[in-house]
């Protein structure tokens, strides 16, 4: 949904490189690069694994910024410790790699489209930093 986004605008070739649908683990860890063990010791949907992919994102594609999500979008898949609605959102730019933990309401649809809000929003505000 990030990439669908971004690259509705016109002229987004100038800025953005490339995104990558990590959905399963396997391709976490094939494509970027996720070490197995913070799955294995953190679950796909936390904020170590956020940061991981959004540091591998940024390696693989050379770039200034890589953003990440990972999360439970529903209807099922949802826990007492992480229901569905909870999302980690990771980034990473040379000085800083970090990730934050939401917990959205709504349906499938909705929580992956304010997943996506969230993550293009904070990538906004670390670039107006620079």
């Amino acid at each position: 949904m990030i990439c669908q986004r971004l690259t509705d605008v016109a002229g987004s070739s100038r800025y953005f490189l490339e995104g990558i649908v990590a959905y399963a683990n396997e391709s976490k860890i094939g494509t970027l690069d996720v070490p197995a063990e913070i799955i294995e010791r953190h679950g796909a949907v936390s904020a170590e694994t956020a940061e991981a992919m959004a540091a591998g994102m940024r390696a693989r594609a050379h770039t200034d910024y890589a953003i990440s999500i990972t999360g439970i979008a529903g209807p099922t898949g949802g826990s007492a410790e992480k229901p569905v609605g909870t999302v980690f959102i990771g980034y990473a730019d040379a000085d800083l790699t970090k990730s934050f933990k939401i917990v959205l309401p709504g349906d499938r649809y909705l929580i992956r489209w304010r997943s996506s809000q969230a993550a293009l929003d904070y990538l906004r505000r670390q670039i107006l930093k620079k």
